[in-house]
């Protein structure tokens, strides 16, 4: 297998790009929507007070929390100036004084005390970390957390699975791209490998009442979340072109002539999609 990475942003979309913060503000509403709610399977929310977002992007996770908690301070954190930006602004236009954001690198030692926070909550970090980083980057999240403190990591189990066959070749090449790059814990390359592993990591670390729970998001052309998954697919596999080349196995122009199709059979009537994700959650062991 072959390890091709180019750069120190691990993030494998633009991190400062417009595009890429406008199609996170939806993705990341759309995920708290189909998870019914912020904190789903935390239990004794009641006992949270300081709560950390990593990989925050625009914010909006951590909006909601202080939002719906005003008891709780939260913070988020993300390697993009522009996302921070955003999310701080958003935070003093809704005169939100429990949240704040700051730019941080996740693969490197997180600038806060041992035991800082209550509960630690990331997702989708499948295209921001390369799999030799997830065990550091978990022993860190170890060591910011509290004795009894909730880790809660929600990952993809697919790019959504549709009737496009073109929308089904570029998610092919994307899981091969990732893992050829140096993403995912996938065998072969033919999944987005992440899911199967997380369990096992978070008991390895130590932590107890390790629990999964699943979620699907239906943005079939007859739902309301057709226009936000359009537009996510069209958005993020403009900019994955690169990455999809790279991965062997279709030409620049074969992923140009998909990711024309893909467009055209994402408006059929017929267009059908389910996104399947899952949260993996864990306790710190007490002192």
């Amino acid at each position: 297998m072959e390890d091709e990475r180019e750069n120190t942003n691990s993030y494998v979309f633009d991190p400062e790009s417009a595009a890429e913060m406008a199609r996170l503000i939806n993705q990341e509403r759309q995920l708290t929507q189909a998870m019914g709610g912020v904190f789903t399977e935390v239990p004794n929310v009641a006992e949270l007070r300081n709560v950390l977002d990593v990989a925050c992007g625009p914010g909006g996770w951590t909006l909601d929390v202080a939002f719906a908690y005003p008891q709780i301070e939260v913070a988020g954190i993300d390697i993009s100036r522009t996302m921070i930006d955003y999310a701080n602004a958003r935070a003093r236009t809704q005169q939100l004084t429990n949240a704040s954001f700051g730019v941080m690198d996740i693969t490197q030692p997180l600038d806060f005390s041992d035991g800082a926070f209550d509960m630690v909550n990331a997702r989708f970090l499948f295209a921001a970390l390369h799999r030799d980083a997830w065990e550091p980057f978990l022993q860190e999240c170890t060591r910011i957390l509290r004795p009894g403190g909730i880790l809660r990591l929600t990952e993809p189990l697919d790019i959504g699975l549709s009737n496009s066959p073109a929308l089904e070749r570029l998610s092919t090449l994307l899981y091969r791209g990732l893992w050829r790059a140096g993403y995912s814990f996938s065998a072969d390359g033919n999944s987005v490998g992440m899911t199967q592993v997380l369990p096992r990591f978070l008991r390895k670390a130590g932590y107890e009442q390790v629990s999964l729970r699943g979620y699907g998001l239906d943005s079939s052309a007859d739902t309301d979340n057709w226009a936000d998954g359009y537009r996510n697919a069209q958005v993020a596999y403009q900019q994955l072109m690169p990455l999809l080349i790279k991965a062997g196995g279709a030409s620049q122009e074969e992923v140009e002539q998909l990711y024309q199709r893909m467009q055209i059979e994402m408006h059929d009537s017929n267009y059908s999609c389910i996104w399947h994700y899952e949260s993996v959650t864990g306790r710190k062991p007490d002192a």
